[in-house]
């Protein structure tokens, strides 16, 4: 791999370039919150050989909005399961969009 290809990857949201410590401190939470979040199956972080915990772009933004719920007094199995929801709601909506464009020029059926 050369350095070119290392740094592309960083542009990747699912890239896991972030360190346990390193995200916790881009989150302003403790290690111990991106554990608990772990445990309650928010975000799985990969491992690296040494089995360190690596975080993506994308897991800090989902580790973020967990933390606002949080600190907004929200317990965190229920913040956890809150912004799970809000992930496949976005994502229905997306596919909702996707089907609706694709099928906005064919004419209804007769039933």
């Amino acid at each position: 791999m050369t350095a070119d290809d290392s740094f592309g990857r960083l542009e990747d949201d699912d890239y896991p370039a972030y360190t346990m410590g390193r995200a916790a401190d881009i989150l302003g939470t403790s290690q111990n919150f991106l554990r608990a979040i772990g445990d309650a199956r928010l975000i799985t972080p990969l491992r690296s050989k040494g089995g360190h915990r690596r975080y993506s772009r994308y897991q800090l933004r989902i580790a973020a909005r967990a933390r606002e719920l949080v600190d907004a007094g929200t317990p965190i199995e229920a913040a956890c399961r809150i912004v799970i929801l809000e992930d496949q709601l976005e994502e229905a909506q997306r596919l909702n969009a996707e089907y609706r464009a694709t099928h906005a020029s064919e004419p209804p059926s007769a039933a």
